[in-house]
């Protein structure tokens, strides 16, 4: 029932910008909050960035002050701008959305989208 499906990825220079955007369906976008992750080759899936249910932001140290998560409520899409990004940036990237039972957030279990590759070259 629940949809994640990302996009706006693609190749930058370093230095440059990219928005992804990660269209949500079958859920209310501000309800639990929303996650980017990002993971690349040969790593770990890492934490990137979260809004919770409030509109409040958190930021992994790396990409805190280059990076910022939004949300458009009417189109019930979640945004990540990415700016002055760098090669370590490189990795697919993917939105996350906790799910909900009887009105209670599962932090531990999430609806991931399909990822959207972010491949910044020197």
């Amino acid at each position: 029932q629940v949809q994640l499906v990302e996009s706006g990825g693609g190749s930058v220079q370093a230095g440059g910008s990219l928005k992804l955007s990660c269209a949500i369906s079958g859920d209310i976008i501000s309800r639990c909050g929303m996650r980017w992750y990002r993971q690349a080759i040969g790593k770990e899936r890492e934490w990137v960035s979260t809004i919770d249910s409030a509109g409040t932001t958190i930021y992994a140290e790396s990409v805190k002050g280059r990076f910022t998560i939004s949300q458009d409520n009417a189109k019930n899409t979640l945004y990540l701008q990415m700016n002055s990004l760098k090669t370590e940036d490189t990795a697919v990237y993917y939105c996350a959305k906790p799910r909900s039972s009887w009105g209670a957030c599962q932090y531990n279990n999430d609806y991931w989208g399909q990822g959207t590759q972010v491949t910044v070259s020197s």
